[in-house]
């Protein structure tokens, strides 16, 4: 008889057979698993975020879950006009979007907004772990959206900076 990767070829209805109960079975699991009241869907109107005022005026919510826990979670961060973060890092990813206004990135220690690179709404940045960079408003009030997966742990290149604050022009 010839082998059929690793199968001898009178085999192979078996293995078949063994593969399509091994399906059944593992659908008949899932089915008797499905829970009997889905999860209710979340939504959450503009209206009902509750917004808290931070160092320098920029404002956060938090719209699902917490950065200092694990799991994903999903804020809301708002820069008044001018207003930038310091140079800092996080040490894993996240996803950054742009909701309104025009943020300005850096992707440096560099915390001057010469640097910066401007995006306006609906642009998307992704932000690895360890990377140092700042951003914030160049001029106008700014709102992003940021995903990422906790706990998560941000430092900051020059503490006595504070967190937030004016870059040099």
């Amino acid at each position: 008889m010839k082998k059929i990767i690793g199968i001898q070829e009178g085999g192979r209805g078996f293995i078949l057979a063994l593969v399509c109960s091994l399906c059944s079975l593992q659908a008949s699991a899932q089915a008797s698993q499905t829970p009997a009241d889905p999860p209710a869907f979340v939504q959450i109107r503009p209206d009902q975020m509750v917004w808290k005022t931070g160092e320098n005026g920029v404002r956060t919510t938090f719209l699902f879950g917490d950065p200092s826990q694990p799991g994903l979670y999903v804020q809301r961060n708002i820069f008044p006009p001018g207003v930038m973060s310091t140079p800092h890092d996080h040490d894993h990813d996240r996803w950054v979007t742009v909701i309104r206004g025009v943020w300005n990135s850096g992707t440096s220690a560099d915390w001057r907004l010469q640097t910066t690179k401007a995006m306006p709404a609906g642009s998307v940045m992704f932000h690895p772990a360890h990377a140092v960079h700042f951003d914030g408003s160049a001029s106008e009030e700014v709102e992003v959206q940021i995903m990422g997966f906790g706990p998560v742990k941000t430092t900051y290149v020059n503490p006595a900076l504070g967190h937030y604050g004016r870059p040099a022009p």
